[in-house]
Parts: C-alpha cells; sequence; structure tokens
C-alpha cells in the first residue's frame, strides 16, 4: 500500500494550498474561508519518481458545538488515524495561536511522524515570531510558502524520511476510477459510505455538504478502485457563489478522470431535468455509466412498480438506453452489493476490443439487411470499419461520401454492433472518413 500523508491545522491556514501544490493541479477548493474545505480530500502525489497519497483535510475547530465543524474535526481524526505521516500547517505570518496549542497536543496522542509546517513564509525574512512555534514540541518548523512553491522541495524530501521502510511507492495502473454525480441530496455520499464500509465522506442533512470532489483508493475482492465523489451538481441559477461554481466545475473534470460513472437519482422525484443533464454530461464524455436509483426503499419494491419506473427512466434518458439501472436504498442496504458488480461489468465492456475481421464480417452483415441510402442516384458504400479506441469503444468507418452518412443508418450501424458485440454500459463513438481523405 502507497504511503499516506495526511494534512491538518485550523482553518485558513494554507492546507489546500498546500495539497494543491504536492498533487501538481489544482483539485482542492482554495478560497479564502474558513471551512471551505469539509471531507477527507485523497490524491496521488509523486516526487522523485516515487508515489504517495496526500490527503486535505476540513479545518480543525476544537470548540464548537455546531454539526459541520465537529463532523470536519472527526473526519480530520481519521485521516490522521490511516496517516503513516501528519503535516501539521500553521500560519506562518500570523503566528503561533492557543488553538495551534491545542491541535498540537491531539498529534502527540497519534505517536504518529508529525512535521511541522510554517506557510505563507515568502521570503528568507523569517519573522521573530516564527521560533514561538519551537514551543509546540513537535521539532523544528519548516518554513514554506504553498502560493509560491517556495520550501516544498525540502518539504517532500523530510516526508519521505518518515515514510516505513516497506512502503510502495510504485505507480498504480490497474485502478478503476469512478465519479459518482447527481443532484444535491440524491444520497451520493450515503452510497460510497457504504460501499467503503466507514463514513469517508460527510454525510448531514445540509443541501451542499459535498463541496469537492473527493477521491477514495479502495481494493475490494483484489481489484483497486479510485471513488470520485462530487459535489452536487445544481442549476445554473442556483449556482450563487464562487464556491459553488468551483464544486460544478469540479463535477465535470471529475466526470472527464473517470472509466465508470454513477448517477445517482432520488427515487421520490424521479428523473428530473437537472438529472438528464448529469447524465448527459456522462454520456458525452463518453463514459461508461450506471443509474443508481436511490432511496427505492420509500417506494413500492413489487416487479410491476420496478418495470413501470425502468420504462420512465428510460424515456427520460432516451440517449442512454446501454446503461444498467440499479434501485438501491443507501439506508437499508438494498441491492448495494450489486453496485460492484455492475461497475466490473461496464468497464470491461467499455474496455472491449473487436477484431477488424469480425468487425468487418459484422458490418458486411449489416449492409445486406438494409441498404445503405442514397442521394440524386449516388448510394453510400461503407469500404472498411476498424476500432481505433476504447473507454468508450470508437470505430472509424471508411466510405465513399460522408454526407450520404444519415444519422439513423449511423445509428441503425451501432445498434447492430450493439447486438453481436455488446457493449453495455458504456456509448459508442463512430466517426465516418472518406477514402483517401483525413
Amino acid at each position: 500500500m502507497k504511503p499516506i500523508v495526511a494534512i491538518v491545522g485550523r482553518p485558513n491556514v494554507g492546507k489546500s494550498t498546500l495539497f494543491n501544490r504536492m498533487a501538481g493541479e489544482r483539485i482542492s477548493i482554495v478560497e479564502d474561508t474558513p471551512g471551505v474545505t469539509r471531507d477527507r480530500i485523497y490524491a496521488e502525489a509523486e516526487w522523485l519518481g516515487k508515489y504517495f497519497t496526500i490527503i486535505d483535510t476540513g479545518g480543525i475547530e476544537t470548540k464548537t458545538d455546531e454539526l459541520i465543524p465537529q463532523k470536519m474535526r472527526e473526519q480530520a481524526e481519521l485521516a490522521m488515524d490511516t496517516a503513516d505521516v501528519i503535516l501539521f500547517v500553521v500560519d506562518g505570518r500570523l503566528g503561533m495561536t492557543p488553538q495551534d496549542r491545542e491541535i498540537a497536543i491531539m498529534l502527540m496522542k497519534t505517536k504518529k511522524p508529525v512535521l511541522l509546517v510554517a506557510n505563507k513564509i515568502d521570503n528568507n525574512n523569517i519573522p521573530d515570531y516564527f521560533y514561538d512555534f519551537y514551543e509546540l514540541g513537535l521539532g523544528e518548523p519548516i518554513p514554506v510558502s504553498a502560493s509560491l512553491a517556495l520550501g516544498t522541495g525540502d518539504l517532500l524530501d523530510e516526508i519521505f524520511k518518515n515514510f516505513p521502510e516497506d512502503s510502495d511507492t510504485e505507480m498504480d495502473e490497474d485502478v478503476i476510477k469512478v465519479a459518482i454525480v447527481g443532484k444535491p441530496n440524491a444520497g451520493k455520499s450515503s452510497i460510497l459510505n457504504k460501499i467503503l464500509g466507514e463514513e469517508r465522506v460527510i454525510v448531514s442533512p445540509i443541501a451542499g455538504t459535498t463541496r469537492d470532489a473527493i477521491d477514495t483508493y479502495i481494493e475490494m475482492d483484489g481489484k483497486k478502485y479510485l471513488f470520485i465523489d462530487t459535489a452536487g451538481i445544481r442549476k445554473k441559477s442556483k449556482v450563487s457563489d464562487n464556491i459553488e461554481k468551483y464544486s460544478v466545475i469540479r463535477s465535470y473534470t471529475a466526470v472527464e478522470r473517470a472509466d465508470v460513472v454513477l448517477i445517482v437519482v432520488d427515487s421520490e422525484e424521479g428523473i428530473t431535468e437537472q438529472d438528464s443533464k448529469v447524465a448527459g454530461i456522462a454520456h458525452d464524455a463518453g463514459k461508461a455509466s450506471i443509474v443508481i436509483m436511490n432511496k427505492w426503499d420509500l417506494l413500492e419494491k413489487d416487479n410491476s412498480t420496478v418495470k413501470a419506473y425502468t420504462k420512465t427512466v428510460r424515456e427520460e434518458l432516451p440517449f442512454m438506453l446501454y446503461a444498467p439501472i440499479l434501485f438501491v436504498s443507501a439506508l437499508t442496504n438494498q441491492r448495494l452489493n450489486k453496485i460492484q458488480e455492475n461497475i466490473d461489468f461496464v468497464f470491461e465492456e467499455s474496455s472491449k476490443r473487436v477484431s477488424t475481421g469480425v468487425l468487418n464480417d459484422v458490418i458486411g452483415e449489416a449492409v445486406l439487411l438494409n441498404q445503405p441510402p442514397s442521394d440524386k442516384g449516388k448510394r453510400l458504400k461503407i469500404y472498411y470499419g476498424t476500432q481505433v479506441g476504447v473507454k468508450p469503444p470508437t470505430f472509424a468507418l471508411f466510405v465513399n461520401e460522408k454526407e450520404l452518412f444519415h444519422f439513423s443508418y449511423q445509428r441503425y450501424i451501432e445498434n447492430k454492433l450493439r447486438e453481436n458485440f455488446g457493449f453495455e454500459g458504456t456509448p459508442i463513438k463512430i466517426y465516418i472518413r472518406e477514402k483517401g481523405r483525413d
């Protein structure tokens, strides 16, 4: 297992900026507002050809009765429990605070290696109060500026010195990446928590709780998965502040990163216009998808209801007829065990390759059964086809004239490919090329 580094500290000391710097991309939302990062956010980081996992956490509020800050503290404690090395980030410009002292006492009890990181030190003129941080009893503070990338190399060197000797720092290639998307409060985080077997993503009745796309690595039945839980995608009219806008963008990019997309829908509400848009994002991105109808325990569960509901879902998502539909309940665990099985299945379908000879046999048979369209006496000719990619299965068909290849005939060819090769759960892309032209 890769070594894990947890980044903790009080709110607004630059933890997410440091996380983004170490991850090499903008994964955590960075906004000058306390409490922006609420959950543990995972990413893979690399330093000098070696890989490790980093966890960003919400700021630790040591004295509060409010629900969200309490949950944030619980998440930070869980992150510390799983970490091999803990980075305790303090604000080097403001100096030590009573809250820093309380967090330092908490960290000493973990018995884990703790590196004290004094962030926001932008130059070599270290302020006098910087040395007050020695009083925390966590060793020498490491000065960095996460925003300017100053001192981060020295910090990474120090992190690696503290990893366990048996750490596996090689790159994982065989990971299935799964994005969980949907409207706020559809139950995305609850489903993920049940799959993972622990409360890794904050679940509360407050809409919009999950603001970031949260990466969680897990191994199940000998297979490795990266689950990306996303903030709920709201209608644009309801996306009022910058943080919410970042969350919507993060949901789009989470789909782009994924191999498989779980589209979580509230069964009580049914497929809404917004659900259709969310599904459209996955379809347009060419991602294998599964429609998860959550909260099914609240509805009638006889077969006729399932059949009627399936028909309704198909009518509301006509562009996604290939996607399996699962009726589940995160509350009662109903059919949750089917999710992993379906993830594996649609991933394999989206990765399937067809030999050129077999593909052209199927195309030839399809052309004999249904003659290609013609226009002004000129008929479409399909010379041959070849598969040019996977995830999604992508085909190039070489023809005499592209303009003659009407959309309806392309749909016919796609259906014939599905009849012969399956491709369940995944879109198919077909590119039309004129023979002898680019």
